[in-house]
């Protein structure tokens, strides 16, 4: 079952084109590596898929659901419920313990007290973090808080996450266990994985990689 269904899409800003016709397809639980050079779209494509902004034409379809009928109020709900994003510079919430960061999902969707404490409790221990669950951000190293932010955007058991730069701010030997990490919470989960990164260790975790350079994939051609 496709997770991910991206058809020719395009997305200029003003008279300049950043996306110029990208496809690429996943599967259910497959992990894919976008790489490409700063200005090649990556991170534009990344944020249409993830209906923070909107293409200007072409597909996107997050399961079965085309995100160009969805008004704002249901990308929003998208994001909440379907579509998960793990950061470079992780984006926890500073006032909020590890324990609250994760849970904060599932509070903005109704998910009762009870089925949240278990569940931050199983993904807290899934990450290797139950030690630290009471700790804020600002005590916590850089793997730690990246631990978080995927327990965080496993919370809501979504159809796909999208990681922008996952290790970018870590060093080698901690990127490479949050590399193991987010291929095991892929696998376990069935959860598609469409991962952005300048790193080509990364590809290691990834079935496929794709290419981009001024807004096309390679091996692809431009949008007519």
């Amino acid at each position: 079952m496709k997770a991910l269904q991206v058809s020719r899409v395009t997305k200029s800003y003003g008279p300049n084109p950043v996306l110029r016709g990208v496809s690429l397809a996943l599967a259910s639980g497959e992990r894919a590596a976008l790489m490409g050079p700063s200005g090649s779209g990556k991170s534009t494509l990344l944020n249409c898929i993830g209906g923070i902004d909107r293409a200007d034409g072409g597909l996107i379809e997050i399961g079965c659901v085309p995100l160009g009928i969805l008004d704002e109020e249901g990308l929003c709900r998208l994001r909440r419920q379907t579509v998960s994003t793990v950061f470079q510079f992780f984006h926890l919430l500073p006032t909020l313990s590890a324990y609250e960061n994760v849970e904060f999902p599932m509070q903005l969707t109704g998910v009762p007290a009870s089925e949240r404490a278990e569940r931050v409790r199983m993904l807290i221990d899934e990450v290797g973090l139950s030690h630290r669950a009471g700790a804020m951000p600002h005590e916590l190293s850089g793997g730690e808080m990246q631990r978080v932010a995927i327990a965080r955007a496993l919370a809501i058991r979504p159809r796909l996450i999208l990681a922008d730069e996952p290790t970018g701010n870590l060093d080698s030997t901690t990127g490479e266990a949050i590399l193991d990490l987010l291929e095991s919470v892929s696998e376990k989960h069935g959860i598609a994985m469409l991962v952005v990164t300048h790193s080509p260790r990364v590809t290691r975790i990834c079935g496929r990689t794709f290419e981009m350079k001024d807004g096309i994939i390679l091996g692809q051609d431009a949008e007519p």
